[in-house]
């Protein structure tokens, strides 16, 4: 069995937020992770290397440091690792970098592959489907639980406050997430060994089922209006009622005014 994981290198949203002059993040100006809901599909990969032998590739799309997500799944125990980077990608919005992954993946034989439900930078939750939907596979999606059964997978889907038990036959696509599981730590020796792997390097010249008009910011449809970082509330309004019920009666409304009752 072959599983592909997409994984992505995200801020760290503890160290601050940077932006770009177009409103895209500066990413190279900030402290850097493996995105969580990733980080579970790729031990949710693992699981089934430990159990089934499966050859686990890891794949990004990303700056040149990308690689440091790549050498700490490596470290993990994936076998092996792409990185997907050239300056024309840049700036790409979730149709850009799905349609640009999708085209990565062409390149790789694979039964499964597994991203996470949606990145902690952008929250969307498009881009694994997105891939599906370009490879032209079944995905399934939200999954707390993952088995192979012959040539499918068993998934149970979160819903609400109960979940959904899907089947699909491969390839599909599943996204996982962060409650999927506990990632393992990387190894000593792991970390070693993924010090001197060799790291696959693509550009947009090794993308060949590739549309210019799909890449980077000008293939992007989604344009960004206006981008700041977390605004910080004031103290609000304080007043000390003469009694219970004035204060109900103010509060009561300030709901009315808002329009909330």
């Amino acid at each position: 069995m072959k599983v592909i994981v997409c994984i992505k290198q995200v801020p760290d949203t503890k160290g601050g937020v940077k932006f770009n002059p177009d409103g895209t993040l500066d990413r190279a100006a900030m402290l850097a992770i493996m995105n969580p809901d990733d980080k579970a599909g790729l031990e949710a990969a693992l699981r089934l290397k430990d159990k089934y032998n499966a050859e686990v590739t890891v794949l990004t799309m990303g700056l040149p440091k990308a690689t440091d997500v790549l050498r700490e799944a490596l470290a993990m125990g994936a076998d092996k690792a792409v990185l997907i980077t050239d300056r024309v990608l840049g700036g790409a919005d979730t149709w850009a970098t799905s349609s640009t992954i999708a085209a990565g993946i062409r390149n790789l034989e694979y039964d499964l592959i597994i991203t996470g439900r949606q990145a902690i930078d952008g929250d969307t939750a498009q881009v694994g489907p997105q891939i599906a939907e370009h490879l032209g596979i079944p995905v399934i999606s939200y999954a707390q639980d993952i088995k192979i059964e012959g040539d499918k997978v068993v998934v149970q889907r979160q819903y609400d406050d109960r979940y959904h038990i899907l089947e699909a036959k491969m390839p599909c696509l599943i996204t996982a997430l962060s409650e999927l599981n506990d990632p393992r730590y990387m190894t000593p020796g792991g970390i070693f060994d993924a010090v001197k792997a060799e790291i696959t390097t693509w550009g947009r010249a090794d993308l060949k089922d590739l549309d210019d008009a799909n890449i980077g910011l000008a293939g992007s449809p989604t344009k960004i209006a206006k981008a700041s970082d977390k605004v910080r509330k004031g103290a609000g309004e304080k007043i000390v009622p003469d009694s219970p019920e004035e204060g109900v009666d103010y509060i009561v409304g300030k709901l009315k005014d808002k329009h909330v009752i």
